[in-house]
């Protein structure tokens, strides 16, 4: 910028030439610089007042359109905007095939004490006992008079009981934030989900470990943040595990028997549709592990994958399909079983005389011991052994469970030629419900060896094959006839061509030798059994009933006829409609116009 001089020579040298003083052009042009530089901060205190102005205006412009956005939406919980996977604390969940809720999380709170904080430690022990009829008062008050500085009181407490404890009023009773393991159903498929306990725990937080069943065998799973919260999804299905607990409750009740289980299985793809041990729990109560008597004995005690039996007659078609697979005999082949059968000291017997000779399918229908041993005869102790082993019956069983190692099968320490024979027939082997579900599904879905899951599948999962179509075809046929025409025949039910073998094992004494009176009775079913989907396996501990003036305890009497109620009420549940004939007209003339 061009800046006047104060004292402009040309006009000074005038002003003295006319005698005016020159001090005053001096003057005249300090007071319009003054007034031109005024006027030039005015002018720029205006533009940014200016500015500003309008920064202020489009910025609550901005907020009040937004607030008028906000207040004309629908009302949401607003969500944390972050980069990366956000990390889940809860234990996730589980659920059935069908997507139900078996295992979920509930929050919840814990109650402790800073004793050292507390104001009337009398008073709030007194309260305490009220609310909670299980805690002690004395004991209450001799831990908060004592030298502890820190008690815990309840892991969990339900909303009503906080806020009587709040309503206390005493400054040392504290509450801290829970996440309990909650489950829906209640006893229902106990044995399967195990239970849960607390871990590592404070006062602010603690975590919720696995005890038992798919819970513990999936505990690294269910508490990965990783997973984002993703369910654990099971192969069975919650309405088909109810009615098949319900079924079996009120056989083993009709049958006075001491406990009892079952397993449903998908031929095709080994899934565990429906398993059911009694007596059974309640999760969200786990009751405690027995210190003493028989493990056996104890409502914790899973027996379709933990007990381990002699199955009896189940397992003479086995020896029977061997043979028919390896081509000693066929379906028709008549065989000796004329007896009693010696060998050395032993002495095998039948439950009736059946005469001289059985067809090797009415060895099966008749369920002849003398029969099945001398075909196990033919077949071979090595050949037996591998046979089985091919159906999964002399390992541990791979299901997904804690439980699967403990059920790990007796075998005979030297399978001798009599080994062999009562193998064939059932007995000096023991193995799992579970142990044999796989076998006969191996067995019947065309020949092809299936392993356990419990675990949700996508389809089948065929392993190697373990006989031939045309054996696992013979085999279904004996099995069907096993139910119209031979042990149980109380087992058929209408509309779904059940098929199966009856077994009748006594149980063995711990001293050795078996009981008279008491017996393990299994029934081992496939439905529908012209194109099997579904294998059943029915068990009963020491059951009896009295029929026709008679104590029975084979399986035909006690576990034949709960297993075919079981099919007749889940088939509908899995889908299966059924197969009615069509009735022809009698007595009326067809004419045509």
């Amino acid at each position: 910028m061009i800046r006047t001089p104060l004292r402009p020579l040309a006009r000074i040298l005038k002003a003295r030439d006319q005698g005016q003083n020159p001090d005053a052009i001096e003057a005249e042009n300090i007071r319009l610089r003054n007034e031109a530089d005024r006027d030039h901060d005015r002018n720029r205190a205006e533009g940014r007042l200016l500015v500003m102005g309008i920064a202020f205006f489009c910025a609550f412009l901005v907020i009040g359109t937004r607030m008028g956005m906000l207040a004309g939406s629908v009302p949401e919980e607003p969500i944390a905007q972050a980069s990366g996977s956000p990390i889940f604390g809860q234990r996730s969940d589980i659920v059935d095939r069908n997507g139900r809720v078996l295992a979920t999380n509930l929050d919840t709170h814990s109650l402790y004490a800073q004793i050292p904080d507390m104001i009337d430690p009398a008073k709030a022990a007194r309260d305490l006992a009220a609310i909670f009829p299980e805690l002690e008062e004395d004991d209450l008050l001799k831990d908060f008079t004592g030298e502890r500085r820190f008690l815990w009181i309840r892991r969990e407490i339900s909303p009503e009981q906080m806020q009587a404890v709040h309503d206390i009023g005493d400054p040392g009773l504290l509450f801290g934030p829970r996440e309990m393991r909650l489950y829906p159903n209640g006893s229902v498929a106990a044995h399967i989900l195990g239970g849960a306990t607390y871990g590592r725990e404070g006062v602010h937080s603690a975590e919720v470990i696995g005890v038992a069943g798919v819970e513990k065998y999936f505990d690294d799973f269910l508490r990965d943040p990783a997973n984002e919260g993703a369910p654990l999804e099971l192969s069975i299905d919650l309405t088909v595990q109810a009615a098949s607990e319900r079924v079996l409750q009120g056989g083993m009740m009709l049958m006075s028997a001491k406990g009892a289980s079952s397993v449903l299985m998908d031929v095709h793809t080994g899934e565990i549709i429906s398993m059911v041990s009694l007596p059974d729990f309640d999760p969200n109560d786990r009751p405690r592990i027995l210190t003493e008597g028989d493990q056996s004995d104890s409502v914790l005690f899973n027996r379709a994958l933990q007990g381990v039996y002699e199955l009896g007659s189940v397992f003479k078609i086995f020896a029977v399909s061997q043979a028919i697979e390896i081509g000693l005999i066929e379906a028709t082949t008549m065989i000796d079983t004329s007896g009693p059968l010696t060998w050395g000291r032993f002495r095998i017997r039948d439950f009736h005389d059946y005469g001289p000779e059985l067809s090797a399918e009415d060895v099966i229908v008749e369920s002849s011991n003398i029969g099945t041993a001398r075909i196990a005869m033919m077949i071979g102790a090595d050949r037996q052994r591998a046979f089985l082993g091919s159906l999964g019956l002399l390992v541990q069983t791979p299901v997904e469970m804690v439980e699967a190692p403990t059920g790990d099968p007796l075998l005979p320490a030297n399978w001798s030629e009599i080994s062999t024979m009562t193998i064939s027939y059932g007995h000096g082997l023991s193995s799992s419900p579970v142990h044999l579900a796989t076998a006969y599904a191996s067995l019947l879905n065309g020949g092809y060896r299936v392993e356990p899951t419990i675990v949700r599948q996508d389809g089948p999962r065929h392993g190697p094959r373990v006989v031939s179509e045309q054996v696992s075809v013979a085999a279904r046929d004996m099995l069907r006839a096993v139910v119209v025409r031979g042990t149980a025949s109380f087992g058929d039910v209408v509309g779904y061509s059940v098929g199966g073998k009856t077994g009748t094992a006594d149980k063995p004494r711990p001293t050795g030798g078996y009981y008279d009176d008491r017996t393990i009775a299994t029934f081992a079913s496939v439905f529908p059994a012209d194109d099997p989907r579904y294998v059943l396996i029915v068990t009963l501990d020491e059951p009896s009933v009295e029929a026709l003036g008679e104590q029975r305890r084979t399986a035909g009497w006690t576990s034949v006829p709960v297993a075919a109620e079981m099919i007749r009420r889940v088939a509908p549940l899995l889908g299966m409609r059924p197969d009615v004939e069509t009735l022809t007209p009698t007595g009326v003339s067809l004419t045509s116009n």
